[in-house]
């Protein structure tokens, strides 16, 4: 019965199939109800006699034109007919006839046309005669030791291969002279006559040779003298001018200071109009109890509706969507490389204006190169920083006006030499700026009461 009705519904399905029973044919004329979600009904019910319509009609095309017909531009698909054109009899008066003239183009036969072939589009491709085992990985590998090689990098079976060579010369030459050159000298260790002290050999042996002391030794931390020589306005009896000019310099430097005071205390200065009042603790109270405004709550839906807007606009892009993003970078990409192929030939029409460009740059380049280097000069000079302190600088021992003596006598010691030598020693980068250790009292202090104290009570 299965097989009956199988073949029933196959008959009827046919397009030439027409039913005496008119109410069968009103049956068949309604939509079938299908189970799409299985998979043996989507050959047998589905109609897709429209899209092989429309891929035949693409291969047509494409075989006798070569390609769609909408992408042809209007000169491949149309010309201009202006008729046969008018020969002149009198420009060949003796024209033979049967006889072809020398030189003239000789058309292929219409038989010799129809046996060629008429299709545009080229032979498929032997994929197999070009394949290579493993052409994808040696490729990579080869495209991977090409990008070392522009950086630098030596693959590590050449570096193996250096580091034995190496190895070797290092090991002969870490070989003594004694096993290198038989013929040398025999040397007496118990000897009375002394031995040079310059012998290389002697010195290696012996364990006397020095280390070898880095250049960078040799190079002070600082260009600064190590006891610099007072102003002249110093003196227990100087010049007027001289004097005046080291106040000024000692003026500066308090100045200073105190405008470096006064920026702290106007950074840690307290805004009045920042000050916390009633209203501001009522509002941040009653923060919340209100009901919102209905701007408020408008605001909200908004930015509701705006988040599920970015939520709809995330969802994953189609197959489709993808081949149009890809075809749309891949033209971008190819106006991007016709764009500079056209900025390079145009850059041979700029070559003056170039070579000004690229002389103004140098310049800037060297003046920078002077500029920094007068910085490393100049900082010589001044004290790095070595530790966690900074280095202050000592005060100017200076005397007033009304403190200057007439006699040297009379003058009053100022400053402590052990004070001066310290401070120019962390100036030169000689030592760190340093604290003194404060004394911190391990245990607190114990008071007790002794009986003269309460007898003297």
């Amino acid at each position: 019965m299965a097989a009956a009705r199988r073949l029933k519904r196959v008959v009827a399905s046919q397009p030439g199939y027409l039913s005496l029973n008119d109410s069968a044919a009103a049956i068949s004329s309604r939509r079938k109800r299908v189970n799409k979600n299985k998979k043996k009904n989507w050959n047998k019910h589905s109609d897709i006699n429209d899209v092989e319509d429309f891929l035949e009609d693409i291969r047509h095309q494409e075989r006798t034109i070569g390609g769609l017909l909408s992408e042809k531009s209007d000169d491949g698909l149309f010309f201009l007919d202006i008729g046969q054109k008018q020969k002149d009899d009198h420009k060949v008066p003796n024209k033979v006839e049967g006889k072809r003239r020398k030189g003239r183009s000789q058309h292929p036969l219409r038989i010799d046309m129809i046996l060629q072939h008429g299709s545009h589009i080229p032979p498929i491709k032997d994929v197999l005669s070009h394949q290579q085992p493993n052409a994808k990985k040696l490729r990579r590998h080869a495209e991977m030791a090409a990008q070392r090689a522009a950086k630098g990098i030596v693959p590590k079976s050449q570096r193996k291969q250096l580091n034995r060579k190496l190895s070797k010369t290092r090991a002969r030459k870490a070989e003594t002279e004694a096993n290198n050159n038989p013929s040398r000298e025999y040397y007496d260790i118990w000897s009375q006559e002394p031995k040079d002290s310059s012998d290389p050999w002697y010195l290696q042996q012996t364990g006397k040779k020095r280390v070898k002391r880095p250049e960078k030794l040799n190079e002070k931390p600082s260009v600064l003298p190590a006891v610099e020589v007072i102003a002249p306005g110093g003196s227990y009896n100087p010049d007027f001018f001289a004097h005046q000019a080291l106040l000024q310099e000692a003026h500066d430097v308090e100045v200073k200071k105190q405008k470096t005071e006064d920026k702290i205390v106007r950074q840690l200065a307290v805004n009045k109009e920042d000050l916390v009042t009633e209203a501001h603790i009522f509002q941040e109270q009653v923060e919340g109890l209100v009901e919102e405004n209905e701007e408020e709550s408008s605001a909200n839906e908004g930015e509701e509706d705006g988040a599920e807007g970015a939520i709809t606009q995330a969802e994953k892009k189609t197959e489709k969507q993808r081949k149009k993003e890809k075809a749309e970078k891949i033209k971008e990409q190819q106006r991007q490389s016709v764009r500079k192929m056209t900025d390079k030939r145009q850059q041979l029409f700029q070559l003056r204006s170039i070579r000004a460009t690229i002389k103004q740059q140098e310049q800037r380049t060297f003046a920078r190169q002077k500029l920094r280097k007068a910085k490393m000069e100049a900082q010589k000079s001044q004290p790095r920083r070595l530790g966690k302190l900074k280095f202050h600088a000592q005060d100017l021992e200076v005397k007033l006006s009304n403190e200057l003596t007439s006699s040297l006598r009379q003058l009053k010691p100022e400053g402590s030499v052990l004070k001066d030598r310290f401070k120019s020693l962390q100036k030169r980068n000689l030592i760190e700026p340093r604290e003194r250790a404060k004394f911190k009292r391990r245990y607190k202090l114990k008071y007790v009461e002794k009986r003269a104290f309460r007898e003297i009570t």
